[in-house]
């Protein structure tokens, strides 16, 4: 080596060696009736952690907007008060999440089914005001349930319900469409290295600042006390998203029998399986919320044959007998750090 050559190695290493380790940037807040908690690395990037915060709470905005059910001022609030069987021309943010839906809806003969919000409401569960409901109107409700009675035109961004009565709930996806939102914007702003969770969904993309695999816990599916069931070490660096849905926080008890928020649309009944939670590993997260409610509704016997079938990545949590058991799907195990 000559001596220019080892003068320019030496002055690179003392430079390497006086440059800070990475940092992480975490941000937190209270907004649209959740919570997210977000860590990026900076580090070299232009983007403020003011500029970051202000992007993510901006996108919470515009979601909220076109899909918040408890907003009676939102776009698909406003598409439930139209009773026709006219095209209704729609965002691209409602054809999106449609159109996903749409595709589950296909695979699970009806379990995963957006147009479930009347029988939601008769349950009580909208309100908070829990009850069972007649029999007489579970089947009333059920004649206005079905997204094959309703159409999309994904191209025009248009919907058509074939059914003036029929009502559309986006619960089921729409935090996954937020947190998807949100990682775009990251992105954009040149963010490669992030966690981003929205109400206890996330996706997480590159790695931490110490150079280590983000590491994301899986909540035991209790009631009562929070505990972590598993860690999930994530190597898939280009990005992926980890969401679960349990039936196990959402629910009411009568007459010592419990009825959880997961109504199966082709009964208007509550689930009555042993499957409490499902995580999918997937690359969009908005494809992921819709997956785990579709793979919850259909429980742990008939839910494992879809999960393989489909080739999803996922992580079942049921009861049998008075324990907690896990599967995993194929396609689960064999996913880098599973």
């Amino acid at each position: 080596m000559n001596i220019s050559r080892a003068t320019a190695l030496l002055a690179a290493l003392s430079l390497a060696a006086c440059q800070p380790p990475a940092t992480e940037t975490e941000l937190a807040g209270n907004i649209q009736g959740t919570t997210y908690h977000i860590k990026v690395v900076l580090d070299g990037l232009p983007a403020t952690p003011e500029q970051v915060k202000a992007d993510v709470e901006a996108a919470f905005r515009r979601v909220d907007e076109k899909l918040s059910n408890w907003r009676e001022d939102s776009e698909i609030s406003r598409i439930n008060q139209q009773k026709t069987t006219e095209w209704l021309d729609v965002s691209p943010e409602i054809a999106t999440v449609v159109g996903v839906a749409m595709d589950v809806y296909r695979h699970t003969q009806g379990c995963y089914d957006l147009t479930v919000k009347p029988v939601f409401d008769l349950w009580g569960f909208s309100k908070h005001a829990q009850k069972i409901p007649e029999q007489a109107d579970i089947d009333r409700v059920l004649q206005h349930i079905g997204m094959d009675k309703l159409e999309l035109d994904r191209e025009h961004h248009r919907l058509r319900k074939q059914d003036p009565e029929l009502q559309i709930s986006l619960d089921s996806i729409a935090q996954g469409y937020t947190v998807a939102v949100v990682a775009a914007g990251l992105e954009q702003r040149g963010i490669q290295n992030y966690l981003a969770e929205v109400g206890g969904e996330m996706k997480v993309k590159g790695r931490k600042a110490n150079g280590k695999h983000w590491r994301v816990a899986v909540e035991k599916p209790t009631p009562v006390a929070r505990e972590v069931e598993r860690v999930l070490d994530i190597h898939e660096e280009n990005g992926t998203a980890v969401m679960t849905a349990g039936t196990y926080r959402n629910f009411f008890e009568d007459q010592g029998k419990t009825y959880s928020h997961i109504l199966d649309p082709r009964t208007g009944r509550p689930v009555t399986h042993n499957l409490l939670s499902v995580t999918i590993l997937h690359d969009d997260p908005t494809i992921a919320d819709a997956w785990d409610t579709a793979l919850l509704c259909m429980g742990e016997i008939e839910g494992r044959k879809l999960a393989e079938a489909a080739q999803l990545k996922a992580l079942f949590i049921y009861k049998e007998g008075d324990q907690l058991k896990e599967w995993m799907s194929p396609a689960f195990t064999s996913a880098p750090g599973g």
